[in-house]
């Protein structure tokens, strides 16, 4: 990258004017494409994390110091330069097929984004279903109200259509949160109007309009509206619309590439343009939310912010959902949301000098554990990229962010080999350093494994204690465990299994099958104990190291033969769950049945508080508009 980019005078302050923002297929390179265009396909890994940037200047980049995140106020920043961080992990990154979580897991989830730092969590959408409102005002009850020495505490957010009903909900679920804020939408191009909502652009103002206010009237005093589909409206409409709900009482206004049909140089001209033109845009926080159809989410984000957007929501590992019938590794690849550990650390490593002094209130440190979470809870495992090899004679040649920054230490400086003569302290302290900070009754579970599968190598590698945490602390609450099984297979007959598992109660109950294949009669054998009908759809297993003895991590992806299903937010239909499940041991086989009974295990907690929630009524205040 040429020295001069950083010499451009719209680049040397924070403006919120019209950026110069070259198209990607001029000669002359914006920095945004420049900064961007190399990153596209990345995907983060607890392990390897890269963003492909350069300066001119051959001295490594200085020391960012941490900056004071400023007081919340809903509608204003007081600091131009500090852009929110909305997280939507829970609520657009769940739309995910296989991504159904707990609600102990969405609980973990926001207490972890909360030590990242995240300005708002959006924690779902509580009219789906009554599952989604119990989580969303649990989260909002304790995450909600666990303020740091700081006074640091998140704002807890509810997504909500444009109608009374879903805005009551929300409202219901997260006005006991000491920020609570209501997110509201509704489409506004042309092809949605015509085909979804069936409504003249007229009407639509006028339901924005009035939603905001039935918003307002329920004393919630941060309200978000989103024109669906902005990236394919007319200008001059959404200009309109966005004023009006302004008048009506938004604090901020979301503008969503919901297709990801946008380039970045169209997008931050959008944000631009909005700023320019829509009345009373001065009075409100302007946002971002780009989906990666294109592989372009990152950049356009960065865009947005470049021109003025001062929040971007974003999910962690970039999980999210897409309309349509892409197969899960289509959805993977294709069609997520930005992956916000790439947002966060670009702003970190050139904020100052390409961005005009952008920064966000992320502790970078806890990327790396809230990344492995929510991998491990969603089964939506992280691409994984090769490290560079061999010794640098001085990291800054190539390195421009440190490991240590994420919340990683370098192995070949850390100078432990875990065998099976090491002790607790010895794992503990490889543990924190690869990010992992467990208390001691998850500790001592994990220890017994370690040593067991010490006894079985010469060398414990970093790689094999990522997949036994996994295996030991990212896991459902146990409905059935397995205690012991065992396997007869060959050329000579069927494949014949013997499974033990315990319930809740600690009762051992014991199934024999056949099966086309060892792992075959092992389901089966499950089967006859949970007596729960599922449908196996996914099932994939890896090796986390090189060698005949290395440990196998098994994923499966289940949907219960009975009807668990939500309301999906954009479209509102009406959509099956489906459930993951992982598993590691040397075993092969049993590293499977492991994961069976994990993703068993999550389907009937769900089916046991669904069950719960159906006999208590769901209460809203009925306030009138």
């Amino acid at each position: 990258m040429e020295s001069s980019i950083l010499k451009s005078p719209n680049l040397s302050s924070p403006s919120f004017g019209v950026p110069s923002i070259p198209a990607l297929c001029s000669s002359s390179t914006s920095p945004i494409s420049s900064l961007l265009l190399r990153s596209l396909n990345h995907r983060t890994a607890a392990g390897n994390f890269r963003i492909s940037c350069s300066l001119s200047d051959s001295s490594p980049l200085p020391s960012h110091s941490p900056r004071r995140r400023p007081d919340y106020i809903p509608n204003r920043i007081s600091d131009p330069n500090y852009v929110r961080i909305f997280d939507t992990t829970l609520r657009d990154g769940e739309q995910s097929p296989g991504a159904t979580l707990t609600s102990k897991e969405k609980l973990d989830i926001a207490r972890q984004l909360a030590k990242l730092g995240v300005d708002i969590i959006e924690a779902g959408f509580p009219a789906a279903s009554k599952d989604d409102f119990e989580a969303v005002k649990t989260i909002a009850e304790t995450v909600g109200n666990t303020v740091d020495e700081n006074g640091y505490v998140p704002v807890i957010c509810g997504l909500s259509r444009c109608n009374k009903k879903d805005i009551e909900t929300a409202w219901e679920a997260v006005k006991y949160a000491k920020r609570p804020r209501i997110h509201t939408f509704i489409a506004t191009s042309d092809i949605h109007l015509k085909y979804k909502l069936k409504k003249s652009k007229e009407e639509v103002i006028e339901i924005a309009r009035n939603m905001v206010r039935f918003a307002r009237s329920l004393r919630c005093e941060d309200v978000e509206f989103s024109p669906e589909d902005a990236g394919r409206s007319e200008r001059e409409y959404l200009y309109e619309i966005l004023g009006e709900v302004i008048k009506a009482g938004a604090t901020t206004l979301n503008i969503p590439d919901t297709v990801g049909i946008t380039l970045p140089s169209e997008f931050g001209q959008l944000i631009a343009d909005i700023k320019t033109n829509t009345r009373g845009i001065q009075n409100v926080i302007s946002s971002t939310h780009c989906q990666n159809d294109l592989g372009l989410s990152t950049a356009n984000t960065l865009s947005g912010a470049h021109s003025g957007a001062r929040q971007v929501e974003v999910t962690i590992n970039g999980i999210g959902e897409r309309a349509g019938n892409a197969s899960l590794e289509e959805v993977r690849s294709e069609n997520l949301l930005k992956c916000y550990e790439f947002f966060v650390m670009a702003i970190k490593c050139r904020g100052d000098h390409v961005l005009g002094g952008l920064f966000t209130g992320i502790d970078t440190r806890h990327i790396v554990m809230t990344s492995k979470m929510v991998e491990e809870y969603t089964g939506m495992q992280t691409q994984p990229h090769k490290a560079i090899d061999g010794m640098l004679k001085h990291k800054g040649t190539y390195e421009i962010m440190s490991p240590e920054e994420i919340g990683l230490q370098r192995s070949n400086e850390a100078g432990i080999v875990l065998g099976k003569l090491s002790g607790r302290h010895a794992l503990r302290d490889r543990l924190n350093e690869l990010g992992y900070v467990l208390d001691d009754g998850q500790l001592s579970n994990l220890f017994w494994r370690f040593k067991a599968v010490a006894e079985q190598k010469k060398r414990v590698t970093d790689a094999d204690l990522i997949a036994l945490v996994s295996d030991e602390v990212f896991q459902p609450e146990a409905v059935w465990k397995l205690l012991d099984m065992q396997i007869t297979c060959g050329t000579l007959g069927l494949s014949t299994s013997t499974v033990k598992l315990a319930d809740s109660d600690g009762k051992e109950h014991v199934a024999c099958s056949v099966g086309t294949g060892p792992v075959d009669a092992a389901y089966k054998a499950v089967d006859l104990i949970v007596k729960e009908p599922a449908t196996l759809l996914e099932y994939s297993m890896n090796a986390v190291t090189e060698g005949i003895d290395a440990i196998a991590t098994t994923r499966v992806l289940i949907r219960g033969d009975n009807n668990y299903s939500s309301t999906n937010a954009v479209t509102g239909e009406s959509v099956e769950r489906t459930f993951s499940g992982t598993g590691a041991g040397m075993d092969i086989v049993v590293s499977s049945v492991k994961a069976y009974v994990g993703a068993l295990n999550k389907m009937l907690g769900f089916k046991e508080h669904s069950s719960t929630l159906s006999k208590t009524p769901l209460e809203t205040n009925n306030v009138p508009a």
